[in-house]
C-alpha cells in the first residue's frame, strides 16, 4: 500500500513507468485540490465512483418499469460520475491529458460517443432497442477504457477472446 501511495503522490523516479501511469497528485498545476490529503482523495474517489455505480444500477432498474428516458439519464450520468471519480486522484488537467493520449484516445471517443448516442436514442429517437444497445456498448467502451490504465491488460483480454473464438 505504501508503494502505491508513493506512486500516486509522485515520489517515484521520473522515468518509472508506474509513476508516469498514475501521474503526480501532490499539488502541481494539474492537481484538482492540492490541499486535500491522500486519505481525503481516496475517500472522494470511492464516494464518487460508488455514486456513479449506484446511479447506473438505479437507472437499470428504471428500465424495467418503462422509464426509457430516466434509464438513459441515470445510466449515462452514472458512467460520467464514475469516470470523473479519477479527478480526485489525478486532477482534471492531468486526467484529460491522460484520457486523450494516443493509447486510449480511441476508447475515450467511443465511450463518450456511446453516452451521447444513448441519450439521443432515449430523448429524440425514443427507440428502446437502440438505447439498450448503446448502453451495452457504453459499458463495454467504459470497461475497455478502464483496462487501458492496467499495463498489458488489453493484450491479455485480446488473447483471451481470440483463444475463445479459435
Amino acid at each position: 500500500m505504501d508503494s502505491l501511495r508513493r506512486v500516486l503522490n509522485g515520489r517515484e523516479e521520473e522515468g518509472d513507468e508506474e509513476s508516469q501511469l498514475f501521474g503526480n497528485v501532490t499539488g502541481g498545476s494539474d492537481s484538482c485540490c492540492p490541499s486535500l490529503s491522500w486519505e481525503t482523495r481516496i475517500k472522494g474517489f470511492i464516494a464518487c465512483c460508488g455514486l456513479g455505480i449506484l446511479l447506473s444500477i438505479i437507472g437499470s432498474i428504471t428500465l424495467f418499469f418503462g422509464g426509457l428516458v430516466s434509464f438513459a439519464l441515470l445510466y449515462s450520468f452514472g458512467t460520467l460520475t464514475a469516470l470523473s471519480s479519477t479527478l480526485f486522484l489525478r486532477g482534471p488537467v492531468s486526467q484529460m491529458k491522460s484520457m486523450f493520449k494516443e493509447t486510449r484516445i480511441f476508447a475515450t471517443i467511443i465511450m463518450l460517443l456511446m453516452i451521447v448516442l444513448t441519450l439521443c436514442s432515449a430523448f429524440w429517437w425514443k427507440n428502446a432497442g437502440l438505447c439498450l444497445l448503446f448502453c451495452i456498448l457504453q459499458f463495454v467502451a467504459f470497461a475497455w477504457y478502464s483496462i487501458s490504465y492496467i499495463p498489458f491488460a488489453r493484450d491479455a483480454v485480446k488473447k483471451c477472446f481470440s483463444s475463445c473464438l479459435s
